[in-house]
C-alpha cells in the first residue's frame, strides 16, 4: 500500500514545531551565515531542495512512513533557510520555474559566465586570453561535477533512464554551446583572425 505524500495540505508553520523538535542545537543558519554563501553554494541548495520536493512527491510505502516526517521537515527547514534570499515556500517557487533544457542549460551558462570580469579583475596579470582559458576550466569543471552529482543522485533514486536521462544530456550538450559561444565572445583571437 502507498500513501502520496503532497506538500499542499501543511503549510510551513504547522511543520516547524515537528521539524524543531527534539533538535534544539541544529538551528537554521543566521542571517550572518547566509551572507556570506555563495551562489554556487546557493545554487546547490536549491538544486538539493529541488530533489527533496520531487522525492517528496514519490509515493512512500507505509512501512517507511517516518521517511515522509523527514521529507517534510527537510523542505520546510529548507525553505525557512532560504526565505530571507528568495521568499516564502523557496522549494515550490523553484520547482514552478522553467525547468526544460534550454531554460536550465542557459540558466547554467549566464550565471556561472556571469562571474568573469570579477575573475579578471582578481587576476589584474594575466591577458585576457590566459584569464579567459583559467576561467573556463574552473567553471567548467565546476559544471562537469554538478552534473556528474546530480546524475549520481538521479541514478540513485532509480529514475535516470527515458526523458529525463535524454534531458539531462540535452542540457549538458547546451552548457557546452554555451559555453563554446562565451569563448568566442569573449576571446581576442576571434579579432586577429577577422582583421
Amino acid at each position: 500500500m502507498s500513501i502520496p505524500i503532497a506538500t499542499s495540505g501543511n503549510s510551513a508553520s504547522s511543520l516547524s514545531s515537528v521539524s524543531n523538535a527534539g533538535n534544539s542545537t541544529g538551528a537554521v543558519a543566521g542571517k550572518d551565515d547566509k551572507a556570506q554563501m555563495s551562489v554556487n553554494d546557493r545554487s546547490k541548495l536549491q538544486l538539493n531542495a529541488a530533489i527533496l520536493q520531487a522525492s517528496m512527491n514519490v509515493s512512500i510505502s507505509s512501512q517507511n512512513d517516518p521517511l515522509a516526517l523527514v521529507y517534510k521537515s527537510a523542505i520546510t527547514s529548507i525553505n525557512e533557510a532560504l526565505k530571507a534570499d528568495f521568499g516564502d515556500d523557496a522549494v515550490q517557487n523553484a520547482a514552478s520555474q522553467d525547468n526544460s533544457a534550454e531554460a536550465t542549460a542557459q540558466r547554467i551558462v549566464s550565471l556561472s559566465t556571469g562571474f568573469f570580469d570579477a575573475f579578471k579583475k582578481q587576476n589584474p596579470g594575466m591577458d585576457n586570453d590566459a584569464a579567459l582559458e583559467k576561467f573556463m576550466g574552473t567553471i567548467t569543471g565546476g559544471m562537469d561535477k554538478g552534473f556528474s552529482e546530480a546524475r549520481d543522485i538521479l541514478q540513485g533514486l532509480n529514475v535516470l533512464q527515458g526523458d529525463i536521462a535524454g534531458n539531462i544530456d540535452k542540457t549538458y550538450e547546451l552548457v557546452q554551446k554555451g559555453y563554446a559561444d562565451f569563448v568566442a565572445a569573449n576571446s581576442s583571437k576571434k579579432a586577429e583572425t577577422a582583421a
